[in-house]
Formats: C-alpha cells, structure tokens, sequence
C-alpha cells in the first residue's frame, strides 16, 4: 500500500448513505468493502445499487458491463477485520455519538496506519467523535447528501485535531470521484444544514402566524424563486422527523439561539407520527384518494412570502462567512449543489441589493422585536462601505 493512494475502500453500514457511498467509489473503480451488523441489509442494499444501475442502463448512461463491474467490486463482509487493507474507510451508521465512537473505535485497531477514518455525519461534532481514537490526527467528517450517487456536494469537516494532510488527502479522492468538496468549521449543520434551517424555519414560522398555508408557501417558493420544492414539499420527503432532529440539534448546540428555534407545529406533526410521504401524511395528505390543496396564487402574498425566507436565507449565509464556517464562494457552492437552490445566496444578495435585503430585515426586526430577525454585521457592514459579496 501506497501513502496517498486509494484502491480499497471500506464502508460501515450497509443503509442509504453508505450504499450510496459505495456505488460512488466502485463505479470509479475502488475495491469496496461494507459490513453491516444486520446481515438483512446486505439484500437491500445490493438490490438498491442493482435497480439503480438498470435504470442508468435503460437511459444508455453505462452498459451491462460497466454494470457487472460496479456490482462485482462491492464485497458485503461479515467483519470488519476486512478493512486491514483499505485506504479510506467511511462510517455511515446512525446519528448517535456513543455508536460512532464505539464503531471507530474497533475500526482503528484493524487498519493501517496511514488508513483515513471518515465519518459521514450531518450535524454531530467532528472533535466529539475524534476524541474516540488514539491517532485522530487521520480523522475527519466527509459529509455526502443523498442520494450520494447523484448529490455533487461533499462537505469536508476537519475536527481541531486533524492532520492538514489528512484534509488535502481527502479532498484528492473526492475530486476523482467529480464531487464537489467544500471545507466546513466544525460547527452545528456545518454549511447547508446550518444555512438552510430559514428555509424550513420561517416558512413554518409564516405558517404559525396564519399567513399563509403549507401549499401557498410552496407556491411562491417555486414561483417566484424557482425553488424546485416548497420547504413543504420538502420537509414531507425529508421526514418530519429527520427534519425536526436536525433542527432541535443544532438548536440545542447554538446554545438555544432564537434563529433556530423549532417549531411547535412540526413536533406536533411528529408526535402525531405524520412525517410525511413514508407515513402518507404530513403537511400533505398522500392517502390514496387524497387531494392536494390548491395554493393562494396572490402575487403580492407570494412576494412578501418569498421575500422573508430569501431575506432570512441569505443572512444567514452571510452570517456563515463572518464566522469563518466556509468562504463565500464556498457557502454559495454549497447551497447551490447541496440542497440545489436556484442560485448562490450571496450572489443572489447581489442581485437583489444588499441595502434592500438589509431594510427587509430591519422592517422584520422593528415589527417583531426579536433577535432571531437581527441583521448579520457582515451585511451591514458591506451596505454602509457599499462593498457586494462578490
């Protein structure tokens, strides 16, 4: 084994994240290994690459054979004792701090020396989970979305221990699997799932106050951001409940800052257990028979809707740079082939004028009061020296 190369690549869990993880690294020609405690979803998952892979075939993307070869450099192995010779190894179980540990733990004391620990988390502290290993110096979060396979975007997280080598490393691999790598602080969310929290936030925010309902904040979502889900729509694909979590976590982990504050409707809807498509019910009811609501097509309201979550939106990726999270192009990167908003924020910031997203934010502050409307000093300060983003 080389230092610097990658041939194996080992993978713990067999679920969504990482079978998407491990279609990504054998279609780029990396021997991969995945074990999984639950040998049940060792069926899944190679049925979750298979249908994928005919579908990519049905569309003329590969051929029967770049099929083959895919599936037969995929292992399902019993044991992790299997990844003594990869170069990279990728832990994507259950968001839960102590099972992560444990697992990268026991990880560490089969592979080499010079083996990368990855952890593919969305919102639990790099350092946190550093603090398991003897060497953390070789360990990093690589966050991938789902679908991996498709997603672009790769948040790569170091914790204050790691190695800058084991950053340029990682970065390396992910650049010969044509993703997008940005480089996130080890903060709560990280990039998109810290930017984007207005977006589901202040739409259930407008909600709560009887603004509008879930279809007409949709509407002018898509309408007049060319969005290509509502927070809605979206919220009830995610889950209810994932959506929920990640929000009440990075919540709790900003030290209950009022910006993240959940919302009491969403945690109703997931005590209720309508968490969306996978339980035919959430904002929408997608019970066979159902009729979906037809949104308030207003144009006024649709603007003052759409106006006061982009507004909320880009101050918060405005407050992403001041706070060294990620540089600018970086957070736009992000939010762009992340969660496939239409545009960067901040470029979008530019666009609009950022003395007018400062007054929509002011107008929001003097009506409501609250510091969870407080305009980002970043901003302002660019507004008063007449400086854009970019």
């Amino acid at each position: 084994m080389k230092q610097g190369t990658f041939e194996n690549v080992g993978i713990v869990g067999a679920g969504t994240m990482g079978t998407g993880i491990a279609q990504v690294a054998s279609t780029f020609r990396h021997t991969v290994y995945i074990y999984d405690p639950y040998p049940d979803q060792f069926i899944k998952s190679r049925n979750s690459i298979e249908k994928i892979l005919s579908h990519q075939i049905s569309k003329g993307r590969i051929t029967p054979d770049e099929r083959d070869g895919i599936l037969n450099r995929i292992h399902f192995v019993s044991h992790i004792k299997d990844f003594s010779t990869c170069e990279i190894v990728f832990e994507a179980i259950l968001e839960d701090v102590k099972a992560k540990k444990d697992q990268l733990s026991r990880i560490e004391g089969i592979v080499s020396k010079n083996c990368i620990l990855a952890t593919n988390t969305s919102s639990l502290s790099i350092s946190s989970l550093s603090s398991a290993l003897k060497k953390p110096g070789r360990f990093l979060g690589i966050h991938f979305f789902n679908p991996a396979a498709v997603m672009k975007l790769v948040e790569i997280i170091p914790s204050v221990s790691t190695a800058p080598e084991t950053v340029s490393r990682a970065k390396k691999i992910l650049d010969s699997w044509q993703k997008i790598p940005v480089l996130a602080k080890d903060t709560p969310g990280f990039i998109v799932n810290r930017v984007a929290r207005p977006f589901y936030g202040e739409a259930l925010r407008i909600y709560e106050e009887g603004i509008a309902d879930a279809a007409t904040i949709d509407w002018a979502m898509k309408e007049m951001g060319g969005f290509k889900m509502g927070p809605f729509e979206l919220m009830d694909m995610i889950g209810n409940d994932v959506n929920y979590t990640v929000t009440e976590t990075v919540f709790r982990d900003f030290y209950f800052d009022p910006r993240f504050k959940p919302s009491f409707v969403q945690k109703r809807m997931v005590e209720a257990g309508w968490l969306g498509k996978k339980t035919g019910r959430g904002f929408y009811d997608y019970r066979k028979g159902a009729v979906m609501p037809e949104p308030n097509r207003d144009r006024n309201l649709g603007e003052k809707i759409f106006n006061r979550i982009l507004t909320m939106l880009i101050n918060e990726a405005a407050d992403a740079v001041l706070m060294h999270i990620a540089t600018k192009e970086e957070v736009d990167l992000a939010m762009k082939y992340g969660v496939n908003y239409p545009k960067g924020l901040l470029e979008w910031a530019n666009e609009i004028g950022l003395e007018i997203i400062l007054a929509h934010l002011e107008q929001l502050q003097n009506e409501y009061g609250e510091y969870r409307y407080r305009p980002n000093p970043l901003l302002k300060r660019k507004v008063a020296s007449g400086e854009k983003f970019f």
